[in-house]
């Protein structure tokens, strides 16, 4: 409501309060003046006439004072004092506020980011922030938000970055992020956002490269038509609570991903040989899951990988030598599981966790009645989807 009898007001009555700002103390910086020209020498060629510095006035510079006015009553706790300088018409002379030519008009100045990251601010977003329009780089990680993200944020066609994590917010998935055509880096991590993660956020036509949704309360659903249709660089959903098991579609993500993590999302499944296909992949991460069967051998043709933690889970059998052969690798983590062999290659590995497994002679194992106990359960049985199904009795 407030932002709708900010646009009705007539043209004096929107300019009052930038009137009444300029004649505050705090607004008496001069702007910078150009730096003067080098006289040329009688030998060179005339210099073409220095370019006109943007103008600090404009309809869009004047809408985001409206938009960072609004924010700045919505703060309660600025302990940094980053906002104390917002005041006053000259926004780009604000903290944490950065300005360039408008990519539609480069005779127009305008809000090209904000960056507020570890300022342990306490508030909430106001609906006035969708005023900035051309905001290309959100960074507001390491504060004390509250509430969900405002719909208005919708208007923001040109975001490319937005960095939210380690706040206060919560609520359902801001479903408007999926609209924004030029979204490509997502952290979300930290919150307390909580429902379905849409299947839409890993989609071909949203197109993000980076997303981290991990430490919040979301439900995401793995198939081969949601997380494998991504053609994202790097996917970390870390303690977050997956539904369904890793699908042999997983590999076609061969051409995009770089790092994987979804450590600890209690998922119940096998993995699927079709994972050595992501030969681009440096970081995979499925520790503390409910992960059976066999560690396939094909993981040993992921020539790019240097972090491989497949710890805590169900694993059984042997380690394939050929992925301690990977030329990169150089973290090794398959503690927790029930390995009954590991070839000596792996001991050439820099960082190597092969504790409380059932490997014969090896110190730091699980007891002999314990291996026995489990050698002695039915093996999974792992189906065409990879899941694990459970044998009749």
């Amino acid at each position: 409501m407030q932002l709708i009898l900010l646009l009705s007001k007539p043209r004096t009555l929107q300019l009052f309060p930038l009137l009444l700002c300029l004649l505050l103390p705090c607004l008496s910086q001069p702007l910078p003046s150009p730096s003067p020209s080098p006289s040329p020498s009688p030998s060179a060629s005339p210099a073409p006439p220095p370019s006109l510095p943007l103008s600090p006035f404009n309809e869009r510079l004047e809408a985001a004072y409206v938009a960072f006015q609004a924010w700045k009553h919505a703060i309660t706790e600025d302990p940094k004092n980053l906002t104390e300088d917002w005041c006053g018409p000259f926004v780009c002379n604000y903290t944490g506020v950065y300005c360039a030519a408008a990519p539609d008009d480069p005779h127009v100045l305008t809000v090209a980011g904000v960056d507020l990251n570890h300022g342990d601010i306490a508030g909430c977003l106001p609906d006035h922030l969708g005023l900035l329009a051309d905001v290309a780089l959100l960074h507001l990680n390491s504060n004390r938000f509250r509430g969900t993200l405002p719909p208005s944020m919708q208007h923001m066609r040109l975001l490319f970055e937005l960095d939210v994590s380690n706040n206060l917010l919560a609520g359902a998935f801001p479903a408007f992020l999926t609209s924004l055509p030029g979204l490509k880096f997502l952290d979300l991590r930290f919150n307390a956002f909580d429902g379905e993660l849409p299947a839409a956020v890993f989609g071909r036509r949203l197109g993000l490269d980076a997303i981290f949704a991990n430490d919040n309360r979301f439900n995401v659903s793995l198939s081969s038509a949601s997380l494998t249709n991504s053609t994202a660089s790097v996917i970390v959903l870390a303690n977050t609570r997956l539904a369904g098991c890793l699908p042999p579609s997983i590999g076609d993500m061969a051409d995009t991903l770089v790092e994987l993590i979804l450590l600890n999302t209690s998922i119940s499944s096998c993995i699927p040989p079709e994972i050595g296909k992501l030969k681009k992949l440096r970081v995979l991460d499925l520790s503390h899951n409910e992960l059976a069967g066999e560690l396939p051998a094909s993981v040993g043709d992921m020539e790019s990988l240097e972090v491989l933690n497949v710890g805590h889970n169900m694993l059984a059998g042997e380690v394939p030598e050929a992925i301690c052969e990977l030329p990169r690798l150089r973290n090794l983590t398959i503690a927790g599981n029930y390995f009954c062999d590991e070839p000596v290659s792996c001991l050439h590995v820099p960082l190597r966790d092969d504790r409380m497994n059932c490997i014969p002679d090896w110190p730091h194992q699980r007891s002999p009645e314990e291996c026995i106990a489990f050698a002695h359960r039915p093996p999974p049985h792992c189906a065409a989807d990879g899941c694990i199904v459970i044998p009749p009795p």
